[in-house]
């Protein structure tokens, strides 16, 4: 049975590197990556209601085929990364490709045009995702793949950050569509920081197959499967960020007005954003230190305490900037230990299948818990909709326990 951490003696032994030139190209790679995807992301709705004069139901369908397509491109991205060449172009033509059809949203007339390339760039960008994983599996020892993970993590999302930060910057200089357009220089240098980490690893002599092969029956036994198990209770709880600024501006509004409660929930999704940032790194050493099964229940217990507090129903600022910070740190504990148990977990020929289906269960079940969240904000109350997403992360809570008690028993 893999240990999901190593042993002291190990550690001792080995004192492997970790944060190589590879492991710093990948990591430049999300950063500049999410830079050049979140100008777009942060200008999409003024481009469409307002430049486009489409209505809001437009926007948000588009939205949903897009988040649909990008969670099946995980999927699918998954088999063709199984093998070493494979991994490797499928990550740079990710990147090239994303940068792309991004930047070209900004040249769109029609409705339609942008949502074709909103759904082709996000489909790019799914694809890209396993292939990213199961290189930077690649670039490391097991021991400090939680260090690894969480580093890139970190370089995600400071580019989370970043991104809408140059988005307000452009918009004010050149305009919006100018801004999209542009925003294609980051994701080219993403697409060559790809290329220098890839320049980093031996290269690739033997026979590999060609056939794309989809596997998932062998991915759902043994500890994998326990974890995915894990995982995805975790992640129909894991609702769109959107939710929480929505709420935090709803609580506001009576007593700043809308224009401030709208700037005060845009800060505070940057706070979440820095606390992801920050937890990102030590919860990936950590998880080498504890295994990354008790970094992801310490994450999802965050969760937990984030979401009772976004169910008050009382207004209070300090509630919610709490509550904002904590979901920020969870979500830099879970990412990080997701990645690190699957890469530990996958059987090497088939970790690129691993990492398409950990990000398939990531992403549908985003979809899933926003729309039953949503459902339960309109029908009943919002207070409603966050305790029944507690009640899930307390439901996953509980099985990532039994597994970890399930593991000392069995030594």
């Amino acid at each position: 049975m893999t240990s999901l951490h190593p042993t002291e003696e190990t550690v001792r032994e080995e004192k492997p590197r970790w944060f190589t030139p590879g492991v710093r190209g990948i990591g430049l790679a999300s950063f500049l990556a999410d830079v050049g995807h979140e100008v777009p992301t942060a200008l999409f709705a003024s481009l469409v209601t307002i430049t486009l004069h489409a209505p809001a139901s437009v926007l948000g369908l588009m939205e949903g085929l897009a988040d649909g397509l990008a969670g099946l491109a995980r999927f699918i991205g998954g088999p063709l990364a199984d093998t070493p060449s494979s991994r490797r172009r499928t990550a740079v033509g990710g990147y090239v490709s994303t940068a792309l059809l991004s930047a070209l949203i900004g040249a769109g007339t029609a409705v339609w045009q942008v949502a074709l390339l909103r759904m082709a760039a996000w489909g790019a960008r799914g694809l890209r995702v396993p292939a990213r994983n199961a290189l930077l599996a690649d670039m490391v020892p097991a021991s400090v793949y939680g260090r690894a993970y969480g580093f890139e993590r970190m370089m995600d999302n400071l580019g989370a950050i970043g991104g809408p930060l140059l988005a307000l910057g452009l918009v004010t200089l050149v305009g919006v569509r100018t801004a999209i357009l542009l925003s294609v220089i980051p994701g080219v240098l993403a697409a060559l920081a790809m290329l220098y980490a890839i320049g980093r690893l031996p290269r690739v002599t033997s026979r590999e197959r060609t056939r794309l092969t989809i596997t998932v029956r062998p991915l759902l036994r043994g500890r994998l499967g326990q974890v995915l198990l894990g995982v995805s209770l975790f992640e129909a709880s894991n609702v769109a960020a959107t939710l929480l600024i929505l709420r935090a501006t709803q609580q506001l509004v009576p007593s700043l007005g809308l224009q401030t409660a709208t700037q005060v929930g845009i800060l505070l999704y940057a706070g979440y954003n820095v606390a992801a940032t920050v937890a990102s790194l030590p919860a990936g050493r950590l998880s080498d230190s504890f295994g990354p099964l008790r970094i992801l229940l310490v994450g999802v217990f965050f969760f937990l305490l984030a979401y009772l507090g976004f169910a008050e129903s009382r207004p209070n600022i300090a509630i919610l900037a709490a509550s904002f910070i904590v979901a920020g740190l969870a979500i830099g504990c879970i990412e990080t230990s997701e990645h690190a148990a699957v890469a530990t977990l996958a059987p090497t020929d088939l970790r690129g299948s691993a990492f398409g289906l950990l990000a398939a269960i990531q992403s549908f079940g985003n979809i899933i818990a926003s729309g039953i969240a949503g459902l339960l904000w309109s029908l009943v109350s919002p207070t409603v909709a966050f305790l029944y997403l507690a009640a899930w992360a307390g439901f996953s809570m509980l099985v990532l326990s039994f597994l970890l008690v399930k593991r000392k028993t069995a030594r």
